[in-house]
């Protein structure tokens, strides 16, 4: 895994998500879930090449329950895009690159947060 995404547990999503000072996407998986080491080179990806604006999290689903709740992750892959405390949007399913920018680059726009330039990955 690269350096520019962060696994954190319950007990880190409050300090590492909820307080951060910028938007933070948050990606859940599981070790079992197919579909989800197909979505991980994006997310890789996106987190290298976003690090500016947003701050990438990855969060595994089974030994996280309360974040899984909070966040109303009903399947994974999934993911919630944070500004705060609050969900700008979420999705749920795999997910292909460009799919994945096209849907990042409109929730940061929603937030006033520039994406970056050429940002086709």
């Amino acid at each position: 895994m690269s350096n520019n995404v962060l696994v954190i547990q319950d007990s880190e999503f409050d300090s590492e998500v909820l307080q951060a000072e910028q938007p933070v996407l948050v990606y859940f998986w599981a070790g079992w879930c197919g579909p989800c080491r197909l979505v991980s080179p994006s997310i890789e990806a996106i987190a290298a090449t976003y690090g500016d604006q947003v701050k990438v999290v990855k969060v595994e689903i089974d030994p996280n329950p309360d974040t899984v709740k909070l966040c109303k992750v009903e399947g994974v892959p999934a993911l919630r895009l944070f500004n705060g405390q609050d969900i700008v949007q979420s999705h749920e399913g795999a997910i292909s690159k460009p799919k994945l920018i096209e849907w990042l680059d409109t929730g940061l726009s929603s937030i006033d947060i520039p994406t970056p330039k050429g940002s086709s990955l």
